[in-house]
């Protein structure tokens, strides 16, 4: 199963979300989110073994301001 957000920041949203999906027999494996802000999200996601696959990124957002 696959959770949407729209921005991550410490991915704390996506993992309550996983939990009460998984505790109805889902199997998150993965999240999609528009903006990764780069602050810690991926990482504590991928500790409950759920992959972050981002449109954009706070640095991609950065660079393409300049």
């Amino acid at each position: 199963m696959l959770v949407v957000e729209d921005v991550v920041t410490s991915g704390g949203q996506i993992v309550l979300s996983a939990v009460d999906l998984r505790g109805l027999g889902a199997q998150v494996q993965e999240a999609l989110c528009v903006i990764d802000r780069e602050q810690g999200g991926a990482d504590a996601l991928a500790a409950e073994g759920i992959g972050l696959l981002s449109l954009l990124t706070a640095a991609g957002l950065r660079a393409a301001a300049v």
